[in-house]
């Protein structure tokens, strides 16, 4: 072979390799562009949330619905009245000048192309779906046609509308009027004058407890993630103090120190409201509690039956020395 044709030879492999490189560097870019733009591009996944809201209204909201009012009561853990009440305060609440953006967020309003947005009705269907069953956000994709961050701010807002509705109402320290019913309805049902309410500690079990944090929240004679709950309740079910959320192995006594329930008595001003057993009188009321609580004077223990009159008057004695 000549040396001119060994060079047309090498110039035509040379030629060869260099669009074969041209082809591959130039399919590398374009799949790179293409990542690229499909990552910019934000994927819709359509929704037929009318579907979704007469589905949802056939299944509990109409006049004769598929599912009995029981089956209401244990999803949604309240009743139909009540959840119609709640609707109503936030809705109401919603129109007022200056209302909070987490009341104004259930409205109902049409989006740039006219269409209208998630109903109210779902939005909170989601949130307290969340609340009563602890699951993720994106569960109820199907069945709500809501997605995973319209679920997540429903319940965000909905619990601040929660708050900022029954708060002052539901969650405080009872005044002085609300003392002196508690007083009047304890011994006319009870026969404990002075009785604030019952206070007792419960092991609330955390299913969806992390991985990092099982060993902070597991006691020994459980066996799985719980949360220790300290609650004050009284005769019409009205829990006016709860605390919850301590990290460790707790028992009542370790969540009664760091509980804020004595903090008004220890700063004086808690409400002072008289009564009287038998010749003595009394400032302040007390709580009915088990044997493991401390012998304080804001304590009364209660025995496991009264039986007969002679534990009955030893009660009273009891109260009466405490």
């Amino acid at each position: 072979m000549s040396s001119s044709d060994e060079e047309s030879l090498v110039n035509a492999m040379k030629s060869i390799f260099a669009y074969r490189n041209n082809v591959v560097i130039r399919r590398e870019v374009e799949e790179q562009n293409e990542a690229q733009s499909s990552r910019r591009k934000r994927r819709y996944i359509h929704r037929d949330r009318v579907e979704a809201h007469n589905r949802l209204m056939k299944d509990y909201f109409v006049q004769d619905p598929k599912y009995p009012p029981e089956y209401f009561k244990r999803r949604y853990r309240m009743s139909q009245s009540l959840l119609e009440k709640i609707i109503e305060g936030i809705l109401s609440y919603s129109t007022r000048p200056n209302a909070p953006k987490w009341f104004t967020y259930f409205q109902q309003r049409p989006d740039a192309c006219g269409v209208l947005g998630v109903s109210t009705i779902l939005k909170i269907t989601s949130a307290i779906r969340q609340l009563a069953y602890g699951d993720s956000p994106d569960l109820f994709d199907e069945y709500l046609q809501i997605s995973e961050r319209t679920s997540r701010e429903s319940l965000q807002n909905f619990t601040r509308c929660i708050i900022d509705l029954y708060g002052n109402v539901y969650m405080r320290e009872p005044t002085e009027d609300d003392i002196r019913r508690l007083y009047h309805k304890h011994e006319e049902l009870h026969g404990f004058p002075g009785m604030l309410g019952s206070i007792d500690c419960m092991h609330w079990t955390w299913g969806k407890c992390p991985n990092a944090w099982k060993g902070h929240f597991t006691r020994g004679d459980h066996g799985y993630p719980t949360i220790m709950l300290e609650s004050v309740a009284s005769y019409d079910n009205w829990i006016w103090h709860a605390y919850f959320g301590m990290v460790g192995s707790n028992n009542d006594l370790n969540v009664l120190n760091a509980s804020p329930l004595f903090d008004s008595l220890l700063t004086d001003t808690a409400p002072q409201v008289p009564y009287k057993i038998g010749d003595v009188d009394f400032d302040r009321g007390y709580y009915l509690a088990d044997e493991i609580y401390p012998s304080w004077a804001s304590f009364v223990k209660g025995f496991s039956s009264v039986v007969d009159a002679k534990k009955e008057i030893l009660y009273k004695e009891t109260i009466c020395s405490s």
